[in-house]
């Protein structure tokens, strides 16, 4: 897991597996934003299996897929919620990581 800061409160990383949770735990982050839609490859585990092994260690965690119409108007937005309502330090991931930066780069002008 490569995890690369974008701010003090924000990091990416591209996907996660379920072994990887406890490192997160560990490493000081509170809540785990998805941006990869479920399906995407054969071997990614689900969100929903994600997510319920993140709430058993106490990680809020919340599913805004960008899928190949890239960045929306509405994913933007539901990143903002997210930014606003959810605990930091966040973890972002996709495959990659580059959708989880790009999204978070473009809430900004709506974060004032």
């Amino acid at each position: 897991m490569d995890l690369r800061p974008i701010t003090p409160t924000y990091s990416v990383t591209g996907q996660i597996s379920l072994d990887d949770l406890a490192a997160i735990k560990a490493a000081g982050f509170r809540s785990i934003v998805c941006h990869r839609p479920d399906d995407e490859a054969a071997d990614q585990p689900s969100f929903a299996s994600i997510s319920k092994a993140a709430a058993a260690l106490g990680l809020e965690t919340r599913h805004i897929p960008v899928g190949p119409m890239g960045v929306t108007a509405e994913a933007v937005r539901h990143m903002v919620d997210a930014i606003e309502e959810m605990p930091t330090p966040m973890l972002g991931y996709c495959r990659s990581g580059a959708r989880s930066t790009a999204i978070y780069q473009h809430t900004a002008h709506m974060r004032g």
